[in-house]
């Protein structure tokens, strides 16, 4: 998905963030990669010296490797994390069925 680079593109994915119960906080800090995940804390620190761009970039590196529950998205949330992750809105997760294992 190509996504705007916006401020308000930024402050959707922080609002997914918040839904899914994590902190995103923007500090100095020497991250190779401009961000850092404490998994246990549920806290993304990402390097208050990127720019929007840079910002959104981390975000979405970020948000495949992160649990989120779904049922606890707003619907406007949902919709968006589903773009995001390259899922059509209302198509039904894969099941695994006793033929694939």
């Amino acid at each position: 998905m190509n996504l705007k680079i916006t401020p308000n593109t930024l402050k959707k994915l922080e609002q997914l963030f918040e839904e899914a119960r994590y902190i995103i906080r923007f500090e100095k800090g020497t991250f190779n990669s401009g961000y850092c995940i404490l998994e246990e804390k549920r806290v993304v620190v990402i390097n208050k010296f990127l720019n929007i761009e840079g910002r959104i970039n981390a975000l979405t590196e970020i948000l495949p490797s992160i649990s989120i529950v779904e049922e606890e998205l707003s619907t406007e949330s949902l919709k968006f994390y589903k773009q995001l992750i390259g899922e059509a809105p209302g198509t039904p997760l894969p099941v695994q069925t006793e033929i694939d294992i």
